[in-house]
């Protein structure tokens, strides 16, 4: 029977450069996407997939993440005295639902070495790993179809996949393998950033993993690279050679808020859902001359 899933990690050390001047004060995981920041839809879709606790992953400059998941004894008082109830609900149901760990990587060398880092509050579970960057809108959370997988084949790890055609793909990590089941590829290999005409497949790894702790002796033999910054890439293709490895084509739509383009793309289209805003928004956008 597969080990429960209990544990997810959340890198949060990189520097935004993508996002400055915005991101040159505030960590790029506290853009708000329309009145949350990106962390936490990430964080939600981890507890609504049956996590129990989060480990962030933190750097210099990301105290604004500890502050916005904590308690603000300030600002609770100050709506209470007003009278702002909703408001206040809000914010207490933000600093109340998780257990969260905090764990420093001191340089951002790396997504390997941010999974190293959080090693020690790992332990000898299986454990998740989400990218901010990668928001995904879907009916089930994308991180609990992939759990469905993971139990499905005795707790083997899984990695998120998405079609990507053309010269797209040559900013992802590729997977090699064969479909065994509906949206479910048996991995055989994998390949970071391939020339598309290199590509050996056209699905791309996106930023949600399920991992065994036997990666992490793979992550400290892995070569640091450009830059002195320590993929994961490796690991996963040396784990894949030892152990059953799938590829899971999750059901829903993904954002890359981690570029200008596509988090403008997933405001807009996140407003629009919004039962408060979505139709005035909609006649807003019709207004406008395109």
């Amino acid at each position: 029977m597969a080990q429960k899933i209990r544990k997810a990690m959340f890198p949060a050390a990189g520097l935004g450069t993508r996002f400055l001047p915005a991101t040159k004060a505030q960590p790029k995981e506290m853009l708000p996407l329309v009145d949350k920041p990106l962390i936490q839809y990430v964080v939600e879709e981890a507890l609504h997939s049956g996590v129990d606790i989060i480990i962030i992953i933190t750097g210099r400059g990301k105290n604004a993440i500890e502050d916005h998941f904590d308690v603000s004894f300030e600002l609770e008082k100050t709506l209470e005295e007003r009278g702002k109830s909703d408001l206040l609900e809000t914010v207490r149901e933000v600093s109340s639902m998780a257990n969260l760990a905090y764990v420093r990587q001191k340089q951002a060398l790396g997504l390997g070495h941010a999974v190293l880092t959080a090693r020690d509050l790992v332990g000898n579970e299986p454990f998740a790993v989400l990218l901010g960057d990668d928001i995904i809108d879907s009916e089930v959370p994308c991180l609990k179809q992939m759990i469905e997988v993971y139990e499905r084949y005795d707790g083997a790890p899984v990695l998120a996949v998405q079609e990507v055609e053309g010269e797209a793909i040559s900013r992802f990590g590729v997977i090699a393998g064969e479909e065994i089941a509906p949206d479910v590829f048996r991995i055989s290999d994998m390949v970071e950033k391939p020339e598309p005409q290199d590509a050996p497949s056209n699905l791309a790894i996106i930023g949600r993993y399920l991992l065994l702790p036997e990666v992490f002796p793979l992550i400290e033999q892995t070569v640091a690279g450009v830059g002195g910054e320590i993929q994961i890439t490796d690991a996963l293709r040396a784990l894949a050679k030892r152990r059953p490895f799938y590829g899971y084509r999750f059901k829903g739509r993904r954002h890359d808020a981690g570029d200008k383009l596509g988090f403008l793309q997933a405001t807009v289209e996140f407003a629009l859902k919004r039962p408060d805003l979505g139709d005035a928004f909609r006649e807003y956008l019709k207004s406008l001359r395109l």
